[in-house]
């Protein structure tokens, strides 16, 4: 089922309402997006030159075997299948200096990133609010952030700040004069949505014993027990091309919403191999400066490779990986390079309740961890009980945002695994055409869905670490990060137009 995508808008909905209409989505497989017009940033040139710099460091866990998270129950490896790396691309226009660093991790929490931070900072001078550091959200890297049924490693958690430094410092020493662009093309073939609508009589029950679940994750393909995906997936495949002045590759920074493809432990899976392949290709694995690609992860909350409308393809981790980097090698082919940009950053932070439990599900949860003692918990409600009582315990937390304007290009950073649905809405209404959203940016809260969502229920909907945030979280962050957009742009966000149609 391939929704051909034109442009995006969502008004306030009641749930009744809406729920019909996304029902009427999936069946019908197709959506709406909205249009309106806009005013591009214009940017002037300097006597200063563009500069840029490009590194990366390994990240690979210096002692065996460590826990690995990115599962409901614990597990641990002790084999290295492929390089874990922290890659980073510093970038000066001659007045402002930017970081931002991109590491193979399934997701970092902010005191860690604001750690690395701190140390890049000590090390480069670049202010910390004008440093961005991400996870691509590997599944099978070491643990530096407990979630369900997993622990972090420790040992780990003391070493990895100090890499994703030394990758920004080693980017900042590496500046030189730069050429720069930029290019988003559709990718429609390796990303879809892997949250599907079960048919009301398959409805599931949920881990504290309700029969809520109407929408899960990875249905199998083709089943019969699901009418359809719950939401579109983002098929940009966007990249920012980084040149010396003589035409020499020198880094790309690609964003691709797309989960994880999936990889035994420990390893970088698609992300990490990303760039490698697209040296390979454009001829710049062994350049001299040393070529960095890197691939952050875009707002993938809702989406996987898997198009489960479709029979299951024959396809290796390898095949994958090549396939969207030859997308990206000829994407790169368009590209008009400019000799300089200008360059802003702009952050805020954001305080948000969490779903805590109610009286009941407080003495529920109590009664399963009191019945459990000391054993790790294993099943699902265990899981579940030990989370209630992480809630409780911190009803609220503070998010980072971040926006980066590169010229007239826009880049958005979330702590959160977002659905598909919400990049599109900031991409559609951001000043900064083309904009990108990088998620699990400066911190990591878990799955945020639009509110309508949660009417749908499902895992990345369940309260706990990782899907833990008030029901209206999603708005406030987008209008969170149109705000910063705004503020670095200089221009106001572009309103939406509300087409004729029964979905509106």
């Amino acid at each position: 089922m391939r929704s051909h995508i034109a442009s995006f808008g969502i008004d306030v909905l009641c749930i009744a309402r809406f729920r019909v209409a996304l029902f009427r989505f999936a069946l019908c497989g197709s959506i709406l997006f909205l249009t309106s017009a806009w005013t591009p940033v214009t940017t002037f040139g300097s006597d200063r030159p563009f500069r840029a710099g490009a590194a990366e460091v390994d990240v690979n866990p210096t002692k065996l075997p460590v826990i690995i998270n990115g599962y409901f129950n614990e597990r641990t490896a002790d084999r290295l299948q492929d390089r874990l790396r922290s890659r980073a691309l510093v970038l000066d226009d001659g007045s402002t200096r930017i970081a931002l660093a991109v590491v193979d991790n399934l997701m970092i929490p902010r005191r860690l990133i604001d750690l690395a931070k701190q140390m890049a900072h000590d090390a480069t001078g670049i202010p910390v609010e004008r440093i961005m550091v991400s996870a691509t959200h590997t599944h099978t890297a070491p643990s530096v952030m407990a979630c369900l049924g997993s622990r972090s490693d420790p040992a780990y958690e003391r070493y990895l700040p100090g890499r994703i430094a030394r990758s920004i410092q080693l980017a900042a020493e590496r500046l030189t004069p730069a050429r720069i662009g930029w290019t988003v093309v559709k990718d429609y073939d390796h990303n879809h949505c892997r949250r599907w609508i079960f048919r009301p009589d398959r409805m599931a029950t949920d881990p504290f014993g309700a029969r809520t679940v109407r929408a899960h994750m990875h249905p199998g393909f083709q089943s019969s027990n699901h009418v359809g995906p719950a939401g579109p997936p983002d098929v940009d495949l966007s990249l920012l091309a980084l040149q010396t002045l003589d035409k020499k590759p020198l880094a790309v920074l690609a964003n691709y919403a797309m989960h994880y493809y999936g990889a035994t432990p420990i390893s970088a899976d698609f992300c990490g191999r990303f760039g490698d392949r697209l040296a390979e290709l454009i001829g710049a694995a062994d350049s001299d400066p040393p070529f960095v690609g890197i691939m952050s992860q875009g707002t993938s909350g809702d989406s996987m490779w898997m198009d489960y409308s479709r029979p299951a393809p024959k396809r290796s981790l390898d095949k994958y990986t090549d396939e969207v980097a030859q997308v990206a090698k000829q994407a790169l082919a368009s590209i008009r390079f400019r000799d300089h940009v200008t360059l802003s950053m702009a952050e805020t932070t954001l305080t948000l309740v969490r779903r805590v439990p109610n009286r009941d599900r407080l003495a529920w949860a109590r009664g399963v961890l009191e019945k459990l003692g000391d054993k790790p918990p294993h099943s699902q409600p265990e899981i579940y009980a030990r989370e209630q009582i992480y809630l409780h315990e911190e009803p609220e937390v503070e998010l980072k945002l971040q926006a980066i304007r590169i010229g007239d290009l826009g880049i958005t950073a979330i702590p959160n695994e977002v659905y598909g649905i919400t990049g599109l809405k900031i991409k559609k209404q951001s000043p900064l055409q083309p904009t990108f959203n990088i998620e699990l940016a400066n911190g990591a809260q878990g799955y945020i869905p639009p509110p309508e969502q949660h009417e749908l229920g499902g895992y990345t909907t369940w309260p706990a670490r990782t899907a833990g945030l008030e029901v209206g979280a999603e708005p406030k962050i987008v209008d969170a990060l149109l705000g910063l957009l705004e503020q670095v742009s200089k221009s106001p966000r572009r309103p939406i137009q509300v087409p004729e149609s029964r979905y509106a």
